[in-house]
């Protein structure tokens, strides 16, 4: 054993992989529908750290990965959450989750009064929201591992915690949603026999079918072609309408005429149907209405499949590296088109290192800033500010030949292995502190954790429920936004089945970590004035 111990201590990165394998072996365990999930790699890291105290690898190894977190989180987020700073809906998720998040920093720092010390009781913060961010911010901040202890004593109530909550919750309010069905590309071929549209313009006639129709394709005289705006549609003319519900196509066929499937189907001589991916940094980052097609190659996108999800092609609907871009164009031209969106399953999972490598040096610079304000002294956002420039990038999703935006299988890689390194290396370096603090003060920081864990749930959903009138899907995507941990999204979806627990996390979920940061590192500048 105790040559083990010597080995550890002499590698430390083969102590650091080793934690990642056994934390996520941990962490794959469920009790009762509860997983630790990555959470689990601070703990192996806590007790290898006791068993191997000098086993711990450099510090900066760990910021590299929570850095590789947050960039990742913002690029992917960015849109979402501004979205959510200017819709009503998303305003008042915001409000709801900033109260709780401040109403429980608030109940945590309170608890100084008790006799624990600022760094537990900020780590008692982090861990009971599940927030890195905020525990990297105080470990910097404070130039102490201290509240990595109290974080890894709350993180556990912190994961189960929201998920007892929820589903209490569920039963209390005996909520009963129902999954919705999968968004399918749905199609319909009408033949025009309403007089009142004959002579119309096709974006005329586009504006009086039901939201959600589109017109993929036009059939005259024999021959299909492509849509145009200022195309005038005649009697007995043949239409294309997609649409995601079936429902809004039988009203379009009841609106237009009669359906007559088959008719542009069966023929591919002039239009056919082909799919790519969108791989080629050209058209990754782009609205679909300024793509400007080769010279000569007339084609019309019918839909974009994102992820499981056909969405319908929109002028402002935003390519991603990864779709599945459905396009109707000549057979002559499909070669054309492939090189065009770049069809390669390999590109959609690269990403550029130079927009990277420019992203988070521009982040850390940001980051090093003093700010100063009266009252409070002068800080630095840190790594919050390395955030901040990414949900803006994220935002703008590319500047001129600068894309900044990633594809989803390549981000999801990337923020997860930096999560992971970042919860090794705190949780290796804090094993000897944590064995000596826990036997101590270990019970005392727990209870302390779920109070202000219960303050943090019980507040947020009591503005979104009862102060803000929000649906429950929508106020369950608050509280897992406002907490943050994935599990409590995974178990959010199964009680709302709805897309709407996943998009209130991707709006909530980086706004509430910038006010995690923020509400730690002001509480430090107080406490050091």
């Amino acid at each position: 054993m105790e040559a083990f111990r010597t080995f550890l201590e002499n590698q430390s990165l083969f102590a650091l992989f080793l934690t990642i394998a056994l934390g996520y072996l941990i962490g794959e365990i469920t009790i009762k529908g509860v997983a630790l999930g990555s959470g689990a790699v601070l703990f192996v890291g806590l007790a290898i750290g006791a068993f191997a105290p000098k086993s711990a690898p450099p510090a900066l190894l760990g910021t590299l990965g929570l850095l590789l977190f947050l960039y990742g989180i913002g690029i992917q987020y960015g849109a979402q959450f501004f979205r959510g700073l200017t819709s009503r809906e998303g305003a008042k998720a915001n409000a709801a989750a900033c109260l709780g998040v401040i109403a429980a920093g608030l109940v945590s720092c309170f608890f100084i009064r008790f006799g624990i010390k600022l760094s537990d009781a900020l780590g008692m913060f982090a861990g009971s929201g599940t927030s890195t961010a905020s525990l990297q911010v105080a470990i910097a901040s404070m130039k102490s591992n201290d509240a990595a202890v109290a974080y890894s004593v709350a993180y556990p109530f912190g994961v189960a915690g929201p998920i007892l909550f929820l589903y209490a919750l569920n039963v209390l309010l005996k909520v009963s949603i129902p999954k919705p069905s999968a968004k399918v590309l749905e199609t319909a071929e009408i033949a025009l026999k309403n007089e009142s549209f004959f002579g119309l313009r096709l974006s005329e006639l586009l504006s009086r079918l039901p939201l959600g129709v589109s017109i993929a394709a036009v059939r005259r005289e024999h021959r299909n072609q492509l849509p145009a705006d200022d195309f005038v549609v005649r009697s007995d003319d043949v239409l294309l309408v997609t649409a995601t519900d079936r429902r809004l196509l039988d009203e379009a066929t009841t609106l237009c005429g009669e359906s007559q499937p088959g008719r542009i189907a069966s023929d591919r001589e002039d239009i056919d149907y082909m799919r790519v991916f969108a791989s080629n940094s050209s058209v990754v980052g782009m609205p679909l209405g300024k793509l400007r097609f080769p010279g000569g190659v007339n084609c019309s996108i019918a839909h974009v499949r994102r992820g499981d999800a056909d969405l319908i092609s929109t002028p402002d609907l935003i390519l991603e590296a990864g779709d599945r871009v459905g396009v109707l164009v000549n057979r002559a031209h499909r070669a054309t088109i492939r090189a065009f969106f770049g069809d390669s399953i390999k590109g959609t999972a690269d990403l550029s290192f130079i927009c990277l490598g420019i992203g988070a040096a521009a982040g850390l610079l940001l980051g090093a800033v003093p700010l100063r304000v009266p009252g409070l002294g002068s800080f630095s956002l840190g790594l919050a500010a390395l955030l901040l420039l990414a949900l803006c990038l994220g935002k703008a999703r590319r500047n001129g030949p600068f894309v900044w935006v990633m594809p989803l299988s390549a981000n999801l890689v990337l923020r997860n292995l930096g999560l992971t390194i970042f919860l090794a290396q705190v949780g290796i370096s804090c094993g000897p502190k944590f064995v000596a603090t826990v036997g101590t003060a270990g019970p005392l920081l727990l209870l302390y954790g779920v109070i202000t864990l219960l303050v943090l749930v019980g507040v947020t959903a009591v503005c979104c429920l009862w102060l803000f009138k929000l649906p429950f899907d929508t106020s369950a995507g608050v509280v897992c936004g406002a907490t943050g941990n994935p599990a409590i999204l995974a178990f959010a979806n199964r009680i709302a089945p709805t897309d709407q627990p996943d998009v209130m996390y991707a709006m909530i979920f980086p706004s509430m970590t910038i006010v995690k940061v923020l509400f730690v590192q002001i509480a430090i500048s107080l406490a050091g004035g």
